[in-house]
């Protein structure tokens, strides 16, 4: 059964209607149906009901906890390899197949997502590192870390060209949707063992506790801050497209706001949410472009 059967499949009580039926037949919200039907049924589990909910504050104390610690010994135990060996395993050990597809499609589309701004912004030359993982493998060279750096010198490098250029990134009457992929992310099955019960957001809470004592503090902070720079990339997509009707449900609002970094699980569930949302998007619009290209033959 495919995920999206899961869901068309299933049978309305009319008075008991299913509340993750209704979001995956809502059509309001641009987001893969493959990947929606994922996410939909990960956070119906008996993992998010009821481990949540015991394991969030815990984990957000242990984050208070280290901070401490790391005031003390602020480099003590930190290595970036071996946080991705423990995210590895971990990953192939407790978390659900669908978290874990969702986590992978994540790396693949953020990817493409920063590919098609600087693909839309003439005259602009920034050096790109795709993270295209198709299994968990990658994850032990440092793709979570790598995936941070990414964001952080796209912008960067970015706006150093848009100044030194005197550039301004605006509408474009037709798209360049060469980055953007149409077809199924070519993502291996997931492991799907009995341990494998973890849902995607109680394990990233669980995770972001051991991403905070592995990495130096900057690190753990840098990669914090991250976040927020959805809105940027959100501001920079819409510039290009000419319109942000649907990217309102950003989350992980202005830039210039860090916040702590106690609720970085539940920001990064958001952070995700809004990549899938923006390539979507992009996705729908490549179609609608290239139908009328079609029409116009």
């Amino acid at each position: 059964m495919s995920q999206t059967e899961y869901f068309t499949k299933m049978s309305h009580d009319k008075r008991d209607p299913n509340p993750f039926l209704a979001i995956f037949l809502d059509r309001s919200i641009p987001f893969n149906e493959e990947a929606k039907a994922a996410y939909l049924k990960d956070c119906s589990s008996r993992s998010r009901q009821f481990l949540l909910p015991l394991l969030r504050p815990l984990a957000r104390l242990s984050i208070i906890l280290i901070q401490i610690y790391k005031i003390v010994l602020p480099k003590a135990f930190t290595s970036s390899k071996r946080l991705h060996q423990f995210l590895y395993w971990g990953m192939k050990t407790f978390v659900s197949a669908d978290a874990n597809y969702m986590i992978l499609r994540h790396f693949y589309l953020g990817s493409e997502v920063l590919q098609f701004i600087r693909d839309n912004v003439p005259g602009i030359q920034v050096e790109m590192n795709p993270l295209k993982p198709t299994n968990l493998d990658p994850i032990k060279d440092d793709l979570f870390l790598n995936h941070d750096l990414n964001l952080y010198n796209f912008i960067i490098n970015l706006n150093k060209e848009l100044i030194a250029k005197n550039i301004d990134v605006v509408k474009q009457d037709h798209l360049n949707f060469d980055a953007i992929t149409t077809s199924p992310i070519p993502i291996e099955p997931m492991p799907n063992r009995w341990t494998n019960f973890l849902d995607l957001t109680t394990a990233i809470e669980c995770f972001t506790p051991a991403y905070q004592i592995f990495l130096t503090d900057n690190d753990f902070w840098r990669a914090t801050n991250s976040l927020q720079l959805d809105e940027t990339v959100g501001i920079l997509a819409s510039k290009i497209i000419g319109t942000n009707d649907r990217l309102a449900l950003i989350n992980n609002k202005h830039p210039m706001v860090p916040l702590t970094t106690l609720r970085a699980g539940f920001r990064l569930v958001l952070h995700g949410l809004a990549t899938e949302q923006l390539h979507a998007l992009l996705v729908e619009l490549k179609h609608a472009q290239d139908s009328k290209l079609t029409q116009s033959i």
